[in-house]
């Protein structure tokens, strides 16, 4: 059994302060997130809609919800009206998906490029070619009510820490080149999301300003 405070206590003590802890309470039960909640952890991040829907009535209104997982175009109005970040903006047309429903709203929707920079095709996320290209574009400077607050990537699932670090330093590569080309005057363009239980010191070590840790905090998923 996980002692969940202790851990978060312990993590806070390893994790810089200018670096956000969002504790990843995917398949955890709300009396573990409430656990964590009341040990003083207030964001959560979420990989299916669904479960997020189901878990968020059931909790404290200011939880600051996470949607770090795949995000399909036809669940995106369900969480727009609510949601702190979306990591996981994988195309385009999402993107344009979660500004149109947040135009609906009036509501201005933060989000973070998912990159990807992992060896396995599995694994979502733009290339830089089409981010270049998207950003150039006059339908992306149209996006009023989608603000672009960084990027996210996810490392090869591996033990190679040399190739982890090399992954996490081409994304803050593709984040620094961002930020000169294309958000330059754009204050909250400021966010790296990367580094999981496993390589989360690494991604520090490369600049990460957001750690997504799930096992570190509740124990390992059944």
């Amino acid at each position: 059994m996980a002692d969940i405070a202790s851990n978060i206590i312990s993590l806070k003590q390893q994790i810089p302060t200018s670096v956000k802890l969002v504790a990843v309470s995917k398949t955890k039960p709300v009396s573990d997130i409430l656990e964590a909640y009341n040990a003083g952890q207030k964001s959560f991040g979420e990989n299916r809609v669904q479960e997020l829907m189901q878990k968020k009535d059931l909790l404290p209104g200011d939880i600051e919800w996470h949607l770090i997982g795949h995000l399909q175009s036809n669940k995106v109005k369900l969480i727009v009206p609510f949601i702190r970040l979306i990591h996981s903006v994988d195309t385009f047309k999402l993107l344009k998906t979660i500004n149109f429903e947040a135009t609906r709203l009036n509501r201005v929707v933060d989000c973070l490029l998912q990159i990807h920079i992992a060896e396995e095709e599995t694994k979502f996320g733009f290339s830089i070619d089409e981010i270049n290209k998207m950003t150039g574009s006059e339908d992306f400077l149209n996006l009023n009510f989608i603000r672009i607050c960084g990027v996210m990537g996810m490392a090869t699932y591996t033990e190679d820490t040399g190739r982890i670090q090399k992954e996490f330093r081409y994304l803050a590569g593709c984040f620094n080149k961002l930020r000169r080309e294309y958000f330059a005057e754009k204050p909250w363009f400021k966010e790296v999301s990367m580094g999981m239980s496993g390589d989360f010191k690494i991604a520090i070590g490369e600049g990460s300003t957001i750690v997504r840790i799930g096992s570190l905090i509740f124990g390992e998923r059944k």
